[in-house]
């Protein structure tokens, strides 16, 4: 796999992430029961609004000519920034191209964070942990936290770390 390229996503981008997203959707929809709309496609509204929300912004992840995957940040306004959304295609995963975006989605962004992922997803679980070790070390939390709206599931686990600049 070839370098990886980390960068904002514009408009002209949207397709792509929008066919990303549904794959990314697919994946959790093991872990949240979520079925697909009517049409085949999934709820799209947070990704709608990483375009649309100035506090909120869009990733789209590249190696080579290939778009690999996408990365939503909410929470640019406030106090805590939320990676709201994280994927890597099943082609490119276990080749280091998560987290490397991680960290150059993260560095873009210093000051706190937050990332939810489920327990059910076992290779969630190892990635996040290792991604909080690796960026900050023994400086980490994790706690469970209800899903809202969501009482039929189990709540996520939030992985809590701060960068500077």
């Amino acid at each position: 796999m070839t370098g990886l390229s980390v960068r904002l996503a514009t408009d002209a981008d949207r397709a792509v992430v929008e066919r990303l997203w549904l794959l990314f959707r697919h994946d959790l929809s093991e872990f949240t029961g979520a079925l697909p709309n009517p049409d085949g496609t999934y709820r799209g509204e947070r990704l709608a609004a990483a375009f649309d929300d100035v506090d909120r912004v869009p990733y789209l992840l590249i190696s080579g000519d290939h778009p690999v995957g996408i990365a939503v940040v909410r929470g640019l306004s406030g106090n805590v920034r939320v990676l709201n959304a994280f994927f890597v295609v099943r082609a490119a995963r276990r080749s280091g191209i998560g987290l490397q975006a991680v960290r150059e989605v993260v560095a873009q962004h210093p000051g706190p964070w937050e990332i939810a992922f489920q327990d059910a997803n076992v290779g969630a679980v190892h990635f996040w942990r290792r991604v909080a070790a690796e960026i900050a070390g023994d400086a980490w939390t994790e706690e469970h936290r209800p899903v809202p709206g969501r009482p039929d599931l189990p709540p996520d686990a939030w992985i809590s770390f701060e960068t500077h600049p």
